[in-house]
């Protein structure tokens, strides 16, 4: 195989575009609007045009349309290195996000490169589509995150003290405008909980998470209420990059293993409540006999990769977090992306947490209590 990738011109595309993606139409029906703006790639084998693409840039976003190969060349790997080329090519231009709009026919060729689908089925010219997404900037295993927590109740964010409901306290009416002011101190991750659909069963706040998602850059997981396919469907298609999952897969593994396989294990995160080293469900009212260490452990032997552990006894009370419990998993389970959550209340806290090898932290009351102040954060960031 002597492969070439080069720039090349928007008439250069067209022949190849049609002749593959609509072979009925004519040469001007496939030219794209905006055609100009866009760079074109043709990957030539061995002399012939075999692959085509076309990129267009828009900041830290990129979109790229009309990958085309050849028939008699399908198959070949030549689609999968001309992904790869234009993912550096994003790359070397501060490219974060690549985007398209991919058929439903072509979604398991993206989702194999690393791709997710993130809207609901559409239709154009009679054919079906998905707009798929690929993160060029995924979080480094070697950094520590800072994840901000937002719990909804009714549309507003409040915190909870030990997951009781009657101990409400609500500090913002609107969600976005605490996201927003989280992105401005420079945050990139954030930790949206529907509390109503936690308590309902379903997903109940996902206009919330829409609008976050959609109104921020920021790396949104989304938990509370996922009991369903439709719930973590709906969590997806409103923008969330990552599900939040717990008592499912404690009760229900195989429902739970089945979201894994389907949606990939990093789109997954999993949460593991804990009272006296055993594993707790049902909004902290039932201790299971799994210890957490078993639990964890089975986990990550089928795949799992993102987890985070809830000390339930410290959970809402400023009291410190359960660094000591966090050391022993570590220890136990080398190997493990493991993030703190719950019991934090200053900044020796989070830089124990670090220092003791965590993934990161889940940071909720101490914010918005002023314990930490996002400008003490910011050097973590």
């Amino acid at each position: 195989m002597s492969v070439t990738i080069r720039h090349i011109t928007t008439q250069d595309t067209l022949q190849l575009r049609r002749d593959v993606m609509y072979p009925e139409w004519s040469l001007d029906q496939v030219t794209l609007p905006h055609d100009a703006d866009a760079l074109h790639f043709g990957l030539y084998d061995g002399g012939r045009q075999v692959t085509v693409v076309s990129l267009f840039i828009d900041g830290a976003r990129a979109q790229f349309r009309k990958l085309a190969t050849a028939t008699d060349q399908q198959g070949k790997g030549f689609g999968k290195i001309m992904m790869a080329h234009l993912e550096k090519v994003c790359r070397e231009k501060g490219v974060t996000r690549l985007w398209c709009n991919a058929r439903a026919t072509a979604t398991g060729f993206y989702e194999a490169l690393g791709y997710h689908i993130t809207s609901g089925l559409f239709y154009k010219d009679n054919i079906a589509f998905y707009t798929m997404e690929l993160n060029l900037n995924p979080p480094s295993v070697n950094t520590f995150t800072i994840i901000p927590a937002i719990d909804i109740i009714d549309g507003k964010c409040v915190r909870l003290t030990q997951g009781d409901y009657e101990q409400k306290k609500i500090y913002n009416e609107n969600p976005l405008e605490v996201a927003k002011e989280f992105e401005d101190a420079g945050v990139k991750r954030l930790h949206l909980v529907d509390l109503d659909g936690a308590k309902k069963g379903q997903v109940v706040n996902w206009k919330v998470l829409e609008a976050v998602a959609g109104k921020t850059g920021m790396i949104v997981d989304f938990g509370g209420g996922i009991k369903r396919d439709d719930d973590i469907r709906v969590v997806f298609e409103a923008g969330a990059k990552l599900a939040t999952i717990g008592s499912v897969a404690v009760k229900q593994p195989e429902l739970f293993f089945s979201w894994v396989e389907k949606y990939g294990a990093e789109k997954i995160f999993l949460g593991a409540d804990v009272k006296d080293e055993m594993i707790a469900v049902g909004g902290w009212l039932e201790t299971t006999g799994v210890s957490v260490f078993d639990f964890l452990r089975g986990n990550m032997e089928k795949g799992v990769k993102e987890i985070f552990c809830t000390d339930i006894a410290k959970d809402g009370l400023l009291q410190g977090p359960s660094t000591e419990l966090y050391k022993k998993i570590i220890a136990e389970l080398p190997g493990i992306r493991l993030t703190a959550s719950g019991g934090v209340s200053e900044m020796a806290d989070v830089e124990a947490l670090r220092d003791a090898g965590l993934a990161g932290v889940i940071i909720g009351k101490a914010i918005y209590e002023g314990r930490i102040q996002m400008s003490e954060l910011k050097k973590l960031l």
